[in-house]
């Protein structure tokens, strides 16, 4: 796991977050995503740089529509973010996950302060 992965998974692990069990590095057909809520449908992705390059966006967009078309839910967070912005990060999760939420379901990206 990269830096900002273990970051988050030391405040969603072992139930932590609202209660929730997440499993990571999970498998779910062809692809491992970095955290998997069963109990919601949701995956949480956390992406560097690499993500921002037009072939890797091309990708990542299959992906999210392969995970959508099983009813799965994905946010997104960028590394930088969660490096330097964690407890903004949280709050957004928080608000995400939060059964009434009616917050987009991808890409929920802080950068500037706005969700």
């Amino acid at each position: 796991m990269t830096r900002s992965e273990r970051l988050v998974w030391s405040r969603i692990r072992s139930k932590q977050f609202q209660g929730l069990k997440f499993r990571r590095q999970h498998g779910v057909g062809p692809y491992i995503v970095d955290f998997y809520c069963p109990e919601r449908g949701v995956v949480i992705e956390i992406d560097g740089d690499v993500h921002a390059g037009e072939a890797q966006v091309a990708r990542d967009q299959r992906r999210e529509n392969y995970l959508r078309s099983l009813g799965l839910r994905v946010i997104r967070y960028m590394n930088d973010d969660v490096l330097n912005r964690l407890d903004a990060v949280f709050e957004d999760l928080w608000e995400k996950l939060t059964p009434a939420s009616t917050s987009p379901l991808s890409p929920p990206y802080i950068k500037g302060g706005e969700t």
